[in-house]
């Protein structure tokens, strides 16, 4: 087990030095939630109930639903740069190596939590003079949250990348035909009450939804709302699921 953490701090600590080498992809990242927010955001004046708002500004309600984005589209991509790896033989030379093979895919997922914080604090300030309120005890534990939520995600994107090593094309096609229909059927961008009743029903077995709704509650200020309790219960089960699967794709790779 001291060698498992030790394998995985290293590789964490390696994963982290590349992102602070080219800090700009981080930043670069943030353009498409502030699009959202600048061009999308007040488009929810007449979209959502005046009484989920109790008065306050729609960005209570949407910005939740933007972090909530960057999670998704952050981590789920993630596997692209292990395919790159792959591709220029990095990958296989990590494989010679005497680490641990479970660390290699748990310190990748972990470098998912460090950029997701960055960019949702960012988000979160850059919106408090539009009319956002600041919970911070909230935010930080929805953060928390999305972090565990974040790490279970990358670890699927890391096994996806390994399982569809030789044909790269497979990765994106899975990673896209799996990412929106999440992202809408959450109610991320739109509340689902306003849609049919198909789509209302599809949403309750999206894990994702359960993800959003939660951090809407937290963002608002409570920790009362049930939804957070099945939040906690989706991101430990997906978490959990993300390093199985992805530990078990690493231990049977070869290159």
């Amino acid at each position: 087990m001291s060698t498992l953490v030790f394998d995985t701090r290293a590789v964490f600590q390696r994963e982290m030095s590349l992102v602070l080498r080219d800090p700009f992809s981080v930043i670069f990242s943030l353009v498409q939630p502030l699009v959202f927010l600048g061009l999308f955001g007040p488009l929810l004046a007449g979209s959502v109930d005046p009484a989920a708002l109790n008065g306050e500004s729609p960005l209570q309600w949407f910005l939740p639903g933007v972090i909530v984005m960057i999670c998704l589209f952050g981590t789920s991509t993630t596997g692209a740069n292990l395919l790159f790896e792959i591709m220029t033989g990095s990958y296989e030379r990590v494989l010679a190596s005497p680490l641990h093979r479970s660390a290699l895919l748990i310190g990748k997922a972990l470098k998912e939590l460090a950029p997701l914080v960055v960019q949702a604090a960012l988000v979160v300030l850059v919106s408090i003079p539009f009319g956002f309120k600041l919970y911070p005890v909230h935010v930080l534990a929805g953060l928390l949250l999305l972090g565990v939520f974040g790490v279970g995600m990358g670890a699927f994107s890391n096994a996806l990348a390994i399982a569809s090593r030789k044909r790269e094309w497979m990765f994106w096609a899975v990673q896209q035909s799996l990412l929106f229909p999440l992202l809408i059927l959450s109610g991320m961008m739109l509340p689902l009450e306003a849609g049919p009743r198909w789509i209302q029903v599809l949403g309750r077995f999206n894990p994702l939804t359960y993800i959003v709704d939660a951090e809407r509650a937290l963002f608002a200020g409570t920790f009362n709302d049930p939804a957070i309790g099945w939040a906690v219960l989706v991101a430990i089960l997906t978490c959990g699921a993300g390093l199985w699967v992805g530990v078990k794709q690493v231990a049977r790779s070869t290159a």
